[in-house]
């Protein structure tokens, strides 16, 4: 059967000042009436039921999620004592999988990806599903077709097209991947979509819980061994200790570090939708599109000679702008950011120093 692995535990740092630790990006309204954690569930509905749904996050947050989604059975929020990165996330995440069904196959993605239209997605999350049921030992992983030339994503190389046990070219546009390739310069980045054969890494996938283990104890057998002593105490009295002791001590690592660029039954398909990781402030104009000034304003605004900036405000706190272009003007009720949109990336700095100030009631 099909189950459904969302990550939700990262801490969207550069959303900062709407992004906090207790409250991130993922559960945020960025978009619309709904979080980006409601969406990504919403987008499961007819393709995975709602007792098949697993959210593996930080524990401080598995209250807010179930005040969220409180439709989610106790057994739907998987929380991790700390941070270790996706493969120790995705490893735990198939061991509770596996609890339930021996021979579950796994989606995994992040909560905080835009993915339109629904429709185009879930026949891609059928198309993949079908390989790896085909082929158990099979990870397939979805990529991008890049649109610019971005230094913030990862790329995957594809290789020869995949064909199916007839030998006739598959229903979708799916490769061999030839290689996974780290965040380029921009150069490399120019170069790669030139190229025409290089994707962004989604970071969906889908595989049997299964082979996914397999994989982690063949390349990580040290952070195999900590999950598989966690996974044996999943029933008992001490799983709450045992977690704490044995998920602390995994070194974290990516799961595309640790399985994917070793493993050798990798197949690419090309996203048939649309995607966007809303990795910053500037992925609000791409998504809500801009008025005749180049503004993209969410909440009360008066701009006077103002272009090409966001606004994000609330319907109560007035932002006012004069003389503006290319500016980031971010309102909450205890912080306020104001940016040159093309050093947006510093915000992360941002919420570097003030943890460094331990001025944490801004985190």
């Amino acid at each position: 059967m099909l189950h459904a692995v969302i990550m939700a535990g990262g801490s969207g740092t550069r959303f900062w000042p709407a992004s906090r630790t207790s409250h991130p990006k993922q559960l945020l309204d960025v978009l619309g009436d709904r979080s980006m954690l409601q969406s990504t569930v919403a987008r499961l509905e007819t393709l995975v039921p709602l007792e098949r749904v697993l959210i593996v996050t930080n524990q401080s947050l598995c209250q807010t999620i179930f005040q969220q989604l409180p439709q989610l059975p106790q057994a739907g929020v998987l929380g991790e004592p700390c941070k270790r990165d996706t493969a120790p996330c995705i490893g735990l995440a198939a061991l509770q999988v596996s609890q339930s069904d021996d021979d579950a196959t796994m989606l995994v993605m992040p909560a905080d990806h835009v993915i339109r239209p629904v429709e185009k997605f879930q026949q891609a999350i059928r198309f993949a599903a079908q390989l790896v049921e085909e082929r158990p030992s099979r990870l397939v992983t979805f990529g991008i077709r890049p649109t610019y030339p971005a230094e913030s994503f990862g790329y995957i190389e594809r290789g020869e097209p995949f064909q199916d046990r007839s030998g006739k070219p598959s229903e979708m546009a799916a490769f061999e991947v030839q290689q996974f390739r780290e965040k380029p310069d921009s150069e490399t980045a120019r170069q790669y979509l030139e190229a025409g054969k290089f994707y962004w890494n989604s970071g969906i996938f889908v595989w049997k819980a299964g082979q996914i283990m397999h994989e982690i104890s063949s390349h990580e057998p040290e952070m195999y061994a900590r999950l598989e002593t966690i996974g044996k105490a999943f029933d008992s009295r001490d799983f709450g200790s045992v977690l704490e002791q044995e998920f602390t001590a995994i070194e974290g690592k990516s799961i595309d570090y640790a399985v994917m660029e070793r493993a050798e039954e990798v197949v690419v398909v090309e996203a048939p939708f649309e995607w966007d990781d809303v990795g910053s402030w500037q992925a609000i104009a791409r998504l809500n599109g801009a008025d005749v000034n180049g503004n993209t304003v969410i909440g009360l605004h008066v701009g006077i000679n103002t272009q090409d900036s966001i606004v994000r405000t609330d319907s109560e706190h007035l932002v006012v702008t004069l003389g503006l272009r290319d500016c980031i003007v971010v309102h909450t009720p205890d912080a306020t950011l104001v940016a040159n949109k093309h050093e947006e990336e510093a915000v992360r700095e941002v919420v570097k120093l003030l943890d460094e100030k331990n001025w944490h009631q801004f985190l």
